[in-house]
């Protein structure tokens, strides 16, 4: 296996990650390293390991590897997550940074703003799940958000690159401020774009054509029987058991695709409906990687409902990392 060419240790920051990750390139990116078998099947990814922190209330750090000895991936990457949740409100509560290493020689090669990281990443596989499951005879127009946090203009940004059929955007939040101010950064950035708050989650779900939600929230927020035919369902914010954005009639009425197997072991909609016998494992159609080498089938009408589930791994952040890796690299070399 050739080692990665010797390059001098960087650190890219937050602002630099989004110059080197803009969604029209990490999107396909992902798609990319996903569909090729050979560099799926290689990529190891442990199970992530927790460990509490004396130094704070409930603090803790957690460790997430991955690494790969595919020619094309060479790279070892270490996320660290720290999660102080007595910070807030003086500080952000979740801290993360990425240290990516050769896995050839072991060799240290960057240091990368995790926080940054998984906002791009997160937003991009949703977006890269939507258009794979979008209808092509009927390109979807309309975008509803449930959530108006750090996540929320990623999702955005995501979902108008991977399809820029969407044409009006429709923000709900429970603190209104927060929505307000996500409709008026949307607003700013595309003049465009027709982008709307509404008051009821109830009635973005009913006029959407793809709702993506990004919340923390323990109860459903989005009701399955108000998603008109042929919507797709994005459900982001859940990663426990006790969490839960849609009720079990949105799984009943869609055909349901995961990020990875973790899903099915960490989203509280999944696990409930498993345990309440309305979703059996054998249900669940496909994962990404298996959309995104077209070794399951994807949308089979413009009428289907569709739902996508996604809780995040290592996985992602290694193929992401190394995008930003290789891209400071060339552009540092041709300056």
């Amino acid at each position: 296996m050739a080692a990665p060419p010797p390059h001098p240790f960087v650190y890219i920051d937050a602002a630099a990650l989004h110059s080197l990750l803009p969604f029209p390139s990490l999107i396909p990116h992902l798609r990319a390293g996903l569909a090729h078998p050979e560099l799926s099947a290689g990529i190891q990814c442990p199970q992530r390991v927790s460990f509490p922190l004396p130094t704070a209330p409930s603090a803790a750090l957690l460790l997430m590897p991955s690494w790969c000895a595919h020619p094309s991936l060479p790279y070892l990457a270490l996320k660290a997550v720290t999660s102080f949740p007595s910070n807030a409100p003086r500080l952000p509560s979740v801290h993360a940074a990425v240290s990516l290493f050769s896995s050839a020689t072991g060799a240290p090669l960057a240091s990368v703003d995790g926080s940054a990281l998984t906002l791009l990443r997160t937003a991009a596989v949703s977006a890269l799940a939507a258009s794979l499951l979008a209808s092509p005879s009927r390109p979807p127009s309309v975008l509803a958000l449930a959530g108006a946090g750090a996540l929320a203009p990623y999702l955005a940004e995501a979902h108008l690159a991977a399809l820029p059929s969407i044409s009006r955007v429709l923000v709900w939040n429970r603190t209104r401020s927060k929505s307000a101010a996500l409709v008026a950064r949307l607003r700013a950035a595309h003049p465009g774009l027709a982008v709307e708050e509404v008051e009821a989650m109830d009635e973005a779900v009913a006029a959407a054509d793809i709702v993506s939600c990004a919340t923390g929230s323990r109860e459903p927020i989005v009701r399955g029987g108000l998603l008109r035919p042929g919507a797709h369902l994005d459900l982001v914010g859940s990663f426990t058991p006790a969490m839960r954005e849609c009720d079990d009639e949105a799984l009943r009425r869609g055909r349901v695709f995961i990020d990875f197997e973790a899903a099915m072991e960490e989203a509280g909609e999944l696990v409930g409906a498993v345990q309440r016998g309305v979703l059996r494992r054998t249900d669940v159609s496909g994962t990404l990687a298996e959309l995104a080498a077209g070794t399951v089938e994807g949308r089979r009408s413009d009428d289907e409902i569709t739902v996508f589930k996604s809780v995040g791994t290592a996985v992602v952040d290694l193929l992401a990392t190394q995008l930003a890796y290789e891209t400071h690299v060339a552009t540092t070399k041709n300056a």
